[in-house]
């Protein structure tokens, strides 16, 4: 496959900014291969600069449930541009998009509009922090909740000890209240709420992780989390930026029938534009200014772009949920099918999946890190060289849209199919 125009323009990039890219992970130093660099996407599909045509898993890493400039979604943004692409100030947009989302997500009981994951988890903990009068937070290892610096902890540090950062430039000091446990063990929970359980302000989590590649909660393991923040009077937080409106239109709160106390949204809830979510309890949010001493803000927060884009992406969700819904089960089960038979370890809930090169059953972050890298990097060449576009990592999600028709499906599985590693 020729990909000439993408290499030259990698070269290029690299003058620019770090690696050539604007995320890590774009830049595809894990299997191997130059970037491509995209020129347009409908549908299901996406064209690269050199002419070249991929079915798209990768779905903008989640955000484009519905496939590709569609048609509806593209004409609300236009008609929002026309009036104005930022004000700055309130408008009757942000209104209607946080009614369709408290109506799905009735645990936000109130919330507040921001730019990205990053912002959304940022101000939560904030909030959360605000309200118990407390320091420290949980969260586990393997799961990702953006790059602020109390999150961005290296995995494997003791569970009773201070966390270490992951990332040079974030002091230690950052992540001296930032406490690690083990995802789907809840005995590593329970010590360190045994040893710091009056100073724990929240219990952050993806409720089905998809950062260390999709790993699915294991029966019951949200449902304790629930009792034992109650019990502690802590707050637990749903990282759904990812599985927001993509599990189910209620999200992973819906799917499993658990209510946090707050949740992050993004992705699918801007509509491809950037935008994203914060919210919770009433009384929890109303410590946020200017009701609270919370302070969070932003400029382009609630930009109405990204706004019409999210409100009409909500709006085809609801009007169609069974039908997109019932859709999304059924051709995610056929890969999964067609990956298992191919001997392949695959985990799914519904329209995120992920194939790890591993004989281990992949239930946390341990054993998310058996997985061969390199048999990962044969896997995905093999795939692009054969149309397909997932993600460049092992860690990453693969995302089924709405838009992937059955001649889709079928190539997809006919490449799954010859693969030989």
């Amino acid at each position: 496959m020729n990909i000439q125009n993408s290499e030259k323009f990698y070269a290029q990039a690299q003058n620019f900014m770090p690696g050539g890219v604007n995320s890590p992970v774009r830049a595809c130093r894990a299997v191997g291969r130059a970037p491509l660099f995209i020129d347009h996407a409908k549908g299901s599909k996406i064209y690269d600069v050199d002419g070249n045509e991929y079915i798209d898993y990768i779905c903008s890493w989640g955000p484009n449930i519905l496939g590709h400039s569609n048609e509806r979604v593209i004409n609300a943004v236009t008609e929002t541009c026309q009036r104005g692409l930022t004000f700055g100030a309130c408008h009757s947009g942000e209104i209607e998009l946080a009614r369709l989302i408290k109506k799905h997500f009735p645990s936000m009981e109130m919330l507040r509009l921001v730019n990205s994951g990053t912002e959304a988890v940022m101000s939560a903990i904030r909030a959360a922090r605000g309200y118990t009068k407390r320091d420290k937070i949980v969260k586990f290892e393997g799961c990702y909740h953006g790059h602020s610096d109390g999150l961005l902890v290296k995995s494997g540090s003791g569970l009773l000890t201070n966390s270490i950062p992951d990332s040079a430039g974030v002091p230690k000091g950052y992540t001296d209240n930032t406490l690690l446990a083990k995802y789907n063990n809840k005995e590593s929970v329970e010590k360190l709420f045994e040893e710091h359980g009056d100073d724990i302000a929240c219990v952050i989590v993806e409720p089905c992780a998809a950062n260390m590649g999709v790993v699915p909660p294991e029966k019951g393991f949200l449902q304790f989390l629930r009792e034992i923040t109650t019990k502690y009077n802590s707050l637990l937080i749903f990282d759904e930026v990812i599985t927001g409106f993509r599990l189910s239109i209620g999200g992973a709160q819906k799917y499993y029938n658990v209510k946090p106390d707050l949740t992050t949204l993004g992705k699918i809830v801007g509509g491809g534009m950037p935008l994203a979510v914060y919210g919770g309890k009433k009384e929890v949010m109303q410590c946020v200014a200017p009701l609270g001493s919370v302070y969070q803000a932003g400029t382009l927060s609630g930009n109405p772009v990204a706004v019409s884009a999210g409100i009409e992406t909500l709006k085809i969700l609801e009007e169609n949920q069974d039908e997109i819904y019932t859709r999304l089960e059924k051709i995610s089960a056929q890969l999964e099918n067609a990956m298992q038979e191919s001997g392949l370890n695959v985990n799914r809930v519904g329209s995120i999946m992920t194939v790890f090169f591993t004989g281990e059953k992949v239930k946390d972050y341990d054993t998310a890190k058996t997985a061969d890298t390199a048999r990962f990097a044969e896997y995905f060449r093999h795939m692009q060289d054969n149309g397909i576009y997932t993600a460049p990592s092992q860690f990453e999600a693969m995302f089924v849209s709405f838009a992937h028709t059955d001649e889709d499906i079928d190539k997809t599985i006919n490449a799954i199919k010859s693969l030989e590693l």
